[in-house]
């Protein structure tokens, strides 16, 4: 009998720890289930859309297969990854081999700024670490919800006792007990708190006798507060903020997608133009070289003075210190892409060269009259007038916005401003919680047991399988703590109007800058407008004047000096046309960022804003 009692209590127990033993896998697999869910519904509240969310990235990114493909120098595993470290001893979830990648046959690779945006999303350190705070915010808010659902417990245990204190040979007390028990405990919004269990003790005596006893009990509680923290408003207070610090973490990670994609803009282009840099001094130089070889010729002939050949040598010199110095700044900055990227610096990437040629045909596109050449006024007397026009708004771009509108725009996009206006409501409800504080704390505490249990020191033979409500224990208490003594809640209640007030205040200092932001920011497109007339402009006039002083240089009737000088001058005019384009498309990405009207989709594509469509 006692046998097949032990192997009763042992068959349930493997029952209910197979049931409760789930994997760690498993545990891993719900939460994140559940994080899914969150972020999900948090995005459609707080964008009004969903995307796919992940912190999971693939084994083979772009970044593991250059270290792989082109044989880089390696610190280690970690290296290439998590999922390329060697297993610990006690690993709790079971690893899956990666295919091998073949190493030494990778060959360098070209990014658009598309795909630039694309492998950042995957590849890029600080954007992983933004995705896993947002993912951390939804941890939290799901332990915050663990506390209003109910908390089963339950448990098993097994006893066998052996008394010989007696002393008598022979003597002793044997025996063998089980218990099973289970229960719940449940926190309501309303703050009512209430503790259930439920269990059953079984007893088998071996020694003197073979008595055998079995009880069923139950006890159930109940705590009601009546005055301080009764509520939902005070109760679910920390489950509310929650709530809302995680669509505040949605709207935050939205915001830093379209910076961060105006960054790597900024950088990709930059890059751009390091490289368009380098070629305007690549072509420089050859024309230096050029010239001074044409310079020797016309000395060893007698036609030119020995100084003038000098001097296009000396141009050629620095030409070639210009030419190198600008190699290397191509290099360093490219270096700096790929670590924003979270590629390699060894890695062998370029850029694709007919983005920047896109860019060019796209701004002529939308912006003809710029690349107009303006003929040059007729000649005035010197006493005449001067009148200084500004930039003719007839020429502005689609996104110069007037002031007012373009202010209204971002008021009611801006993520981050909406983030400081509900922090607000935070701020006012703190103030509420501090208040109930100070209340007096009345408690209403009520409980009922029935049954008995059993134990093998007071064996009970009669047995007891049933809940006997009638025959139960019942219980009832009020307590009541009266506000005596509250300094600490005094204090925490005043600064709580301390921090409100901070809260307003910061709504208006963000409004403010704002407004300041996107005031700056037209006006660096309508500077950069007018920058990019005046050096599309200067690059054709240098180029008139370069090909004016060859011929002029050729016939004799200019010396080195002019060519020299005008070839200086094509070459400072195309840099800082190349530098105008970049800062006028920059500057257009960069207001739509204040404005908080561009779309960054999860993949890092990116969906400009339409002013057109917009009032359509």
């Amino acid at each position: 009998m006692a046998r097949l009692f032990i192997r009763n209590l042992c068959l349930t127990a493997a029952i209910l720890i197979s049931v409760a033993g789930c994997s760690a896998t498993h545990y891993r697999q719900e939460t994140e289930k559940n994080v899914q869910q969150i972020i999900a519904t948090k995005q459609a509240e707080a964008l009004g859309q969903t995307e796919p969310f992940s912190i999971d990235r693939p084994s083979a990114i772009l970044r593991t297969r250059l270290l792989i493909g082109q044989n880089l120098p390696q610190a280690g595993p970690a290296s290439l990854g998590s999922g390329h470290l060697p297993a610990i001893p006690h690993w709790p979830e079971p690893t899956a081999p990666f295919p091998p990648l073949p190493a030494g046959q990778a060959e360098e690779i070209s990014l658009s700024l598309a795909e630039a945006l694309q492998v950042a999303a995957l590849n890029s350190r600080e954007y992983q670490n933004r995705k896993e705070e947002l993912f951390r915010s939804a941890l939290t808010l799901d332990l915050e919800r663990e506390t209003f659902r109910g908390q089963p417990a339950g448990a098993l245990s097994g006893e066998y006792a052996q008394d010989r204190s007696s002393g008598e040979s022979g003597s002793r007390v044997e025996g063998s007990s089980g218990t099973l028990s289970g229960g719940l405990t449940k926190l309501f919004a309303s703050g009512v708190s209430l503790t259930t269990q439920i269990g059953w003790d079984l007893i088998r005596m071996l020694q003197p006798g073979r008595e055998f006893s079995s009880g069923l009990y139950g006890d159930a509680s109940i705590t009601v507060p009546l005055l301080r923290g009764a509520g939902r408003h005070i109760v679910a207070e920390p489950l509310t903020q929650a709530e809302r610090n995680m669509l505040y973490a949605v709207r935050d990670f939205e915001r830093y997608k379209k910076k961060f994609a105006v960054d790597l803009v900024d950088s990709y282009l930059q890059a751009l133009q390091a490289e368009d840099l380098l070629r305007n001094q690549e072509e420089n130089y050859r024309g230096l070289i050029t010239s001074s070889r044409r310079a020797v010729r016309l000395a060893e002939a007698g036609k030119l003075p020995q100084i003038q050949v000098d001097q296009s040598i000396q141009n050629e010199l620095s030409a070639r210190d210009r030419w190198v110095a600008a190699r290397q700044s191509r290099e360093r900055i490219l270096d700096g892409f790929k670590i924003q990227l979270g590629l390699p610096t060894d890695a062998l990437v370029t850029l694709d060269r007919e983005e920047f040629n896109r860019l060019e045909a796209d701004l002529k596109k939308r912006l003809t009259t710029l690349f107009t050449l303006v003929p040059a006024p007729a000649p005035t007397t010197a006493d005449a007038p001067i009148r200084l026009e500004p930039p003719d708004p007839q020429q502005a771009g689609p996104l110069e916005l007037p002031y007012a509108a373009a202010i209204d725009l971002a008021l009611s996009n801006r993520l981050d401003l909406r983030i400081e206006k509900e922090r607000v409501e935070d701020a006012q409800r703190q103030v509420v919680v501090a208040a109930d504080a100070l209340r007096p704390e009345l408690t209403l505490f009520g409980s009922v047991s029935t049954g008995t249990r059993r134990s093998i020191a007071a064996l009970q033979p009669d047995n007891n399988n049933r809940l006997e409500l009638d025959k139960g224990v019942y219980q009832s208490l009020l307590t009541l703590d009266l506000p005596l003594e509250r300094t600490a809640e005094a204090i925490a209640y005043r600064d709580s109007f301390i921090a409100l007030e901070r809260a307003v205040r910061s709504v208006q200092e963000l409004e403010d800058r704002i407004k300041l932001e996107v005031r700056n920011g037209l006006r660096d497109l309508e500077q950069a407008r007018a920058s990019l007339k005046i050096q599309n402009q200067a690059v054709e006039l240098a180029k008139r004047r370069v090909r004016g002083a060859e011929l002029q240089f050729q016939a004799g009737r200019a010396e080195m000096r002019d060519l020299l000088d005008a070839r200086e001058s094509l070459l400072i005019a195309r840099n800082a046309l190349t530098a105008a384009q970049v800062d006028y498309r920059l500057a257009e990405l960069a207001l739509q960022r204040d404005l908080g009207v561009l779309q960054v989709d999860h993949q890092g594509g990116w969906h400009e804003f339409n002013p057109d469509e917009a009032t359509e």
